[in-house]
């Protein structure tokens, strides 16, 4: 079994940073592909990014291109999010998900395992 757990979360104002780090344990064959969603009250869960665990290939989604990073430390088995130039359409429940499969962050039906989530709220 894998098991995720998220942190990083909280309170910034629009134009801040914030960065989410998800730790990871059980069987790396299961985490072939880390990565962050997101669900805003009332809407669908939708991919943010993801980053093939071997070779360190990563995937964004178009609306946080160019101010999200997605990063790995094999060291401690985390996967991180460092989220800059936030927006108030930003705010959501942050999910670290894991997959067996080499999968993006397109379909959260590609993904085996989930973590609690992590609330960001970005306040205009």
């Amino acid at each position: 079994q894998v098991l995720l757990v998220e942190s990083g979360g909280g309170s910034v104002q629009a134009g801040g940073s914030l960065r989410l780090s998800c730790a990871a344990s059980g069987p790396t064959y299961n985490r072939k592909s880390m990565a962050w969603f997101r669900q805003a009250p009332g809407k669908r869960r939708e991919g943010v990014a993801s980053i093939y665990t071997a070779g360190g290939v990563t995937y964004y989604a178009d609306s946080v291109k160019g101010r999200f990073t997605i990063s790995q430390d094999n060291a401690k088995n985390t996967v991180n999010l460092q989220m800059n130039s936030l927006k108030p359409e930003d705010t959501a429940m942050y999910y670290c998900a894991a997959g067996a499969g080499w999968v993006v962050a397109a379909d959260p039906g590609h993904f085996e395992y989930w973590g609690q989530g992590t609330q960001v709220v970005v306040s205009s």
